[in-house]
Parts: C-alpha cells; structure tokens; sequence
C-alpha cells in the first residue's frame, strides 16, 4: 500500500535507529510486543494456478479443434480460400469502408456517457480495454479495470469515472441480450424458425430481464439502494476476511450518491447512450452482412433476417467465459447457423473467416496500442479540473 513503510530487504542498508537505554526498553513478552506480534502481517494468498492452467488448456483444445479439424471438415481451407480470391476491387474497398466505421463506432457510447473526453480519447479507452478483454479468458473484467485506469489517470474524478464505466458496459449487456429476442420476431415475421435462436433468445431474454430488474431496484429508491449498498459492503467484508484482506472501504451512503449522479445523467443522455450503443453494435453486424455478400452469399440463401439471426447466437454464446475472445466457439457457431440458413460450406466458412478477422484484428491492434500509449497526447477537456460532464445531481 502507498501509506505503508517501506520494509527494508536483505540487501538493503541498515537503517538508523534511536538507541533507548535498557531501563527504558520494554521487556520481552510485554503487552506492546504481544500486541506488535498479533498485528504482524499475514501474507496474502496467492491464486490457486491450477485452475488457471487446466483453464487455459481447454481453451488452447477448443481452438485446436475447431480450426484444426472441425472447420476444414466442413470445407478444407483450399477451397476456402478459392472462394476468398474471387472478392473484387470493389467488394475490399466496401470492406475496408465497413471495418473502419466498426472501429470509429467505438468511441460513441463513451462521448454520451462522459462528454469531457472527447472523441480521441473515448476511442482510445473503447478499443484499449475491448482489446484487452479479447485477449483474457472472461476478460470482461480485465477491460473495465483498463477503462477506470485509463480515466483516473488522466485527471479525471473517480465517481463520474466509475458511473461511465458502468452505465456503458450495462447499457452494452443490454443490447446485446435483446439482439437474438429481435432476431426471433424477425425471423417469425419472415416464416422462418430456428430451434437454436429462441433457446438463445430466452436465455438472452432472461439475462436482460434481470439486469434491468437489478438497474430498477437500484435506482427506485435512495432508502433500498443504502440497505443494498450496505449489505453488499458487508458481504464483502466477510469475502475478504476469508483471505485475511482489509474490509470495504465503501458503504451504502456512496451506492445512494452514485444512483443520485446515474439518475442525474440519464435523465439528460440516456436517448444518446442508447441510439450510439446500438449503432456501435449494430456497425459490427453491418460488417458480417457485407462479408456475406462480397463471397457470394446472396439474399436468397441468407436473408437480412437470418443474417442477423446467426449474428445474435454467436454475440450471445461469445459471452461464455471458455476460450479469450470466443475463438473457436463463435467461428464454428456462426458457421453452422449459416450453413444452416442456406449458405454453401465454403462460402460459409470463409464469411465466417474473414468477418471474425475484420472485426477482431484490427481492434486488438490499435486497442494494444491504445493501452502502450495511454499516457501521451492530449488529455481530455476539464481533466486538470476534474470535470467529467456528468455532474452531481442537483
């Protein structure tokens, strides 16, 4: 910890000490040195690796498997990447086009949430800590941990900081769990059924319905949220007991000033939070159709509605923390979703391929450099002031 004093090592010089006459020193045993040897640190428990390991091992098999056998037993990537040497001039350019208004849609949610970035530094955070999260087993963590780091270290408060965080990566969930209960009516409306889609569409359905729940109990009332904040700050406490750590240093008296600051900003940008996440999520859709049909699949083998169908089942089953990213389970997934559609195994494949490509490569590259260079360039606006835009309520 910052506050604590800097324990001398092995090889460190002896430090200087006052020299107190015996008389004066206490005796062994005496109830300052017993209550000296009871507040003796206790080292902290390091993580169990195991866990990790046989973690990471199921991921690294998963992704063998499917890229090693599954996939090219579908379509050996021969012929894959026939199919892939048949895209013109024209369809690259409209690629290119696509993937670049993906990467720039980024930045949008975080401008509504927290004006005072700008948009520079709103898409550094996005494509910093979305790269990040692809590159970690259950990474969701890991990206909103890179998010406040990013901000605090950029001068601005911690309260607005952290209820931007939160409001973008809620408003995110939301989205995304209310895709494939979409992609059901679409589908519906168009004659078509998929068993699969309205198993993910209920899961997707119940999800959401509980984070609103949690974000309407939350917010109804400053009295429930102080009881819920205290709770929760003693469930934690107790967490943290188990490992010998330091109890909550928060209360429910700060969860009620964070529901008075959300409720402050939501009245005046929820319209805005919500249309720039649906256009950020949306932009990567736009980039799978185009895949679609720029390797030839037409709208009579896969319409928009089946389209986005499959789009939704891989979005949703690319949340289950097993491999980083979703490698393997959201390319075999999108694949047979269209192969089931109507898709040729080829083209199929390679859509999936060159999708999964445009929408994950160039975001972690820009997004590790994003995070390597944090430091430099412009600050935000009103940072040196803390100023965040959001406000407290009035």
């Amino acid at each position: 910890m910052p506050n604590d004093p800097p324990v001398a090592s092995d090889g460190d010089p002896p430090r200087a000490t006052t020299s107190r006459p015996a008389a004066e020193r206490p005796a062994a045993g005496s109830p300052p040195d017993q209550l000296r040897s009871r507040q003796e640190p206790v080292p902290a428990r390091r993580p169990r690796r195991p866990a990790r390991i046989i973690a990471a091992a199921v991921a690294i098999a998963v992704i063998a498997v499917v890229f090693a056998y599954l996939l090219p037993s579908i379509a050996n990537y021969g012929r894959v990447w026939g199919v892939a040497r048949t895209l013109s001039r024209g369809w690259i350019l409209l690629l290119v086009a696509v993937t670049i208004l993906n990467i720039l849609s980024n930045g949008f949610p975080w401008m509504a949430a927290l004006p005072a970035l700008g948009f520079r530094n709103a898409l550094r955070v996005a494509l910093a800590s979305g790269a990040l999260s692809v590159l970690a087993i259950g990474g969701a963590a890991l990206g909103v941990a890179t998010q406040f780091r990013m901000l605090r270290s950029w001068g601005l408060e911690g309260g607005p900081v952290a209820l931007a965080t939160a409001l973008t990566n809620i408003w995110g969930q939301l989205v995304s769990y209310a895709f494939p209960v979409v992609a059901v009516a679409a589908l519906s409306a168009e004659g078509g059924r998929s068993r699969t889609l309205e198993l993910v569409a209920l899961v997707g359905l119940v999800l959401f319905a509980a984070i609103l729940l949690c974000v309407g109990i939350g917010l109804s009332s400053a009295r429930l949220t102080r009881r819920l904040g205290d709770l929760a700050a003693g469930g934690v406490t107790w967490l943290k007991r188990l490992v010998d750590r330091r109890p909550a240093a928060w209360s429910g008296d700060e969860l009620v000033r964070f529901r008075s600051e959300a409720l402050h900003l939501l009245r005046r940008r929820w319209p805005a939070l919500t249309m720039t996440t649906l256009a950020n999520q949306l932009a990567v859709f736009v980039v799978l159709l185009v895949t679609l049909r720029a390797v030839g699949v037409t709208a009579a083998e896969v319409t928009l509605p089946e389209a986005f169908a499959a789009w939704s089942i891989i979005r949703t089953l690319g949340k289950i923390p097993i491999t980083a990213g979703g490698f393997g389970i959201e390319e075999i997934a999108l694949t047979g979703a269209l192969i089931g559609f109507g898709a040729h195994d080829a083209q199929a494949v390679s859509a999936t391929l060159i999708y999964r490509f445009l929408t994950v490569v160039p975001n972690v590259v820009l997004g590790l450099a994003a995070a390597a260079t944090y430091r430099r360039g412009r600050r935000p606006r009103g940072a040196a002031a803390g100023k965040s835009g959001g406000g407290p309520a009035p």
